[in-house]
């Protein structure tokens, strides 16, 4: 019994490090978008340089889908260095091309949904780490309905619904909601069947990658309520 119950904790011990690198680094990410975004709003050579030039701006859209891609795809077979440094330099791009939200929405409204998003987000962790339901047939659900605000944001570009943004804005809310309580379960299986002997680049890879899903799930989530909650300029 006494050898069972110290493998228990030596488990436990794995879980929680490891978990708590995840959240580490999801952190790091989400301060360093929030100071690129703060600076660049309030330096206004780089603000007209990101949102003044529709190639660059897109251009720095899409250099991060491909970092995205990049890491989630191939982030085993990259060094730990690497794929570190790609997740802070798509940090860092993100924080650029939100910059825009200094500009449209009141800086309260910003600090009070933030602050509302860390909540709802906490509590979808504390859930998706603690429930005893399987969440795992979730996930197909949920990647459907990313799909559709994604093309349902596209088409919206066109017809400028302020309606169809709601109503976006609010699936857009109940599915990050999910995929954050589905992304940490996961997370926490991830960390329960890596073996004991693995090596620290491979758990330094596996945080990151576990960081990134959780960052994308705030950042998202953010927006959506940005969008409910925030109070124009």
């Amino acid at each position: 019994m006494e050898s069972i119950s110290a493998k228990q904790t030596q488990v436990q011990v794995r879980v929680n490090d490891f978990i708590r690198r995840v959240y580490n680094w999801m952190a790091i990410g989400l301060a360093l978008t929030g100071f690129i975004a703060y600076y660049v709003a309030n330096t206004p050579a780089l603000l007209n340089l990101i949102l003044g030039n529709q190639i660059l701006f897109f251009g720095l859209i899409i250099a991060e889908l491909a970092l995205v891609f990049t890491i989630s795809a191939r982030v085993h077979r990259m060094k730990a260095s690497t794929a570190t440094a790609l997740f802070v330099l798509y940090a860092a791009l993100n924080g650029a091309t939100l910059s825009f939200i200094f500009i449209i929405y009141t800086r309260s409204s910003i600090a009070s949904t933030f602050f509302v998003c860390a909540a709802t987000f906490i509590a979808c962790s504390i859930y998706g780490w603690t429930t005893k339901r399987d969440l795992t047939s979730m996930g197909g659900f949920l990647t459907m309905g990313l799909i559709g605000i994604i093309i349902a944001s596209l088409v919206n570009l066109f017809i400028r619904s302020s309606a169809m943004h709601m109503i976006i804005s609010y699936i857009g809310v109940l599915v990050f909601v999910g995929l954050t309580a589905y992304d940490t379960q996961s997370l926490k299986a991830m960390a329960v069947s890596q073996p004991s002997d693995v090596g620290a680049s491979a758990i330094r890879k596996g945080a990151i990658l576990g960081a990134l899903k959780l960052y994308l799930d705030f950042i998202n989530l953010f927006l959506m309520l940005l969008r409910i909650l925030g109070n124009r300029n």
